[in-house]
């Protein structure tokens, strides 16, 4: 075998490519499949709590009663946000970008962690990331209340992590269900593998930066179109549509100009994203309890007329992910729909601390320290050679 032949193809955005190996999640797009730490997401959503999860991604197992309880405590006891950060978000303007305010916050809540300095230190690492996984939700809340005129709410130590980001954020405590669907969403959305987010973190981490701005730098990854926001993307697509009447021509319309059906298609599932399946449900109930079924017979209207007109097209079925049904789900909850992407945060903020501290203190074998690509040059406007360089006076 020659080593041309052996050559790792470029301009691939490492698609194809695996760069370590973990222990926390594992994604099958052909039998759509997710795993959080040998654990079926549907057995997850099925039996356990948001708390849960997060205990099992960052302890490597599921808590027993005791332990569980003793997390709970833990969790609550860390919700409060400095008094410094809530001043420094009283001073944003209303209209900054929810998910521009939350990477800010993330980086500014290192300062009141006591643990910042101690680097190399696991225990530490897990004091912090527990610490993230309280306060994400708070700094999200506390915005949203900040930009409308309203003061934030304290948290209630009495009410779960899901239950109380929803009274800190509405102001009102949520029912028993409207809890319940919320932390199945929070479990669904927790953890995802190697996406762009958790890479970003993970790369950070590799040089021994501290969690906080691992995390940071996952935020800003989450903030972008092409990853984090497709959800928002789903709302804003029902809404432009508007009614049912309307859907077959706006599906074929998108399809004719080469658009994408936000919400349908995935680049890892070839099947229906398993979470989607689960979302379904939850978002036809929700909207016959607020008198408002009219997003879930739209989307189910989209998702048919979009499936239809792929299939006579592409002659392929078109899967369903995760954000085509979670924009429906918040939506009834009340969830602002720019803050989609900062609650999609409140969730995942559990997994990418759990791969920081797998990247920083062993994951399943060892790899190098640092995260460091290879390039290669093809040239700049010389071409591939060495430019001539030209004193400035005769330029």
């Amino acid at each position: 075998m020659t080593t041309e032949s052996c050559q790792i193809p470029v301009n691939i955005g490492l698609r194809g490519v695996k760069i370590a190996t973990t222990r926390i999640s594992d994604v099958n797009g052909d039998e759509g499949r997710l795993i959080y730490r040998g654990y079926l997401i549907q057995d997850l959503a099925a039996h356990v709590c948001f708390e849960e999860v997060a205990y099992l991604l960052l302890k490597e197992k599921l808590p027993d009663p005791r332990e569980l309880e003793a997390f709970r405590k833990d969790l609550a006891a860390q919700r409060a946000i400095p008094v410094s950060l809530v001043q420094a978000l009283a001073s944003q303007p209303p209209d900054a970008k929810p998910m521009d305010i939350l990477q800010a916050s993330v980086a500014l809540l290192a300062n009141a962690d006591p643990d910042l300095r101690q680097t190399g230190n696991k225990d530490a690492a897990n004091r912090m990331a527990v610490r993230l996984v309280s306060r994400v939700g708070t700094v999200v809340a506390a915005w949203n209340r900040i930009r409308n005129g309203l003061p934030p709410i304290e948290p209630d130590p009495q009410l779960s992590h899901a239950a109380n980001f929803l009274y800190m954020l509405n102001g009102v405590r949520p029912d028993e269900e409207t809890a319940r669907f919320f932390d199945t969403c929070l479990v669904l959305h927790a953890e995802h593998s190697f996406n762009a987010s958790t890479f970003a973190a993970r790369e950070v981490a590799s040089t021994r930066a501290h969690m906080y701005a691992a995390v940071s730098a996952a935020v800003g990854s989450l903030s972008g179109d092409l990853h984090g926001g497709a959800n928002v993307r789903v709302m804003e697509m029902l809404q432009k549509i508007g009614s049912i009447d309307k859907v077959e021509s706006y599906v074929k319309s998108e399809l004719d100009a080469g658009n994408k059906i936000m919400g349908l298609g995935h680049a890892v599932y070839a099947v229906d994203d398993p979470r989607a399946k689960i979302l379904e449900p939850m978002s036809r109930i929700l909207g016959e309890k607020r008198g408002e079924l009219k997003w879930y017979e739209l989307s189910k209207a989209v998702e048919k007329a979009s499936r239809s007109e792929f299939k006579q097209r592409k002659g392929i079925e078109l899967p369903v992910n995760v954000d085509f049904y979670s924009a429906s789900v918040y939506h009834a909850m009340g969830i602002p729909v720019d803050l989609f992407s900062p609650v999609f945060a409140v969730s995942r903020v559990a997994g990418w601390t759990a791969h920081v501290i797998e990247e920083q203190f062993g994951g399943a074998s060892a790899k190098p320290v640092l995260y460091r690509p290879e390039s290669e040059y093809v040239g700049d406007y010389c071409g591939p050679e060495v430019c001539t360089l030209t004193p400035i006076s005769s330029r």
